[in-house]
């Protein structure tokens, strides 16, 4: 498993009406493995990744769903809202 977590705060949130998950994922993880992972486990299609280190270490994920799929939705279904 590569996605660790799902971050929830003020920002992340404002992401969400971009259609933008924020997660912490594994050091390791590319991009392409990031990518495959959201869409199997969520059924849904990504339209792009983008990646960064942290101060802390940690690697942040910024995932965006393509237009017909809804960020608020599955962060809904893992019931975080």
């Amino acid at each position: 498993m590569l996605i660790r977590c799902f971050l929830v705060t003020e920002k992340t949130t404002a992401e969400l009406e971009k259609n933008v998950l924020t997660a912490i994922v594994n050091l390791k993880a590319r991009k392409e493995d990031i990518k495959k992972e959201i869409e199997e486990l969520f059924d849904v299609e990504v339209e792009k990744v983008r990646t960064l280190i942290t101060p802390k270490g940690e690697k942040k994920a910024y995932i965006k769903l393509k237009p017909d799929y809804s960020a608020e939705e599955i962060l809904s279904k893992l019931g975080v809202f």
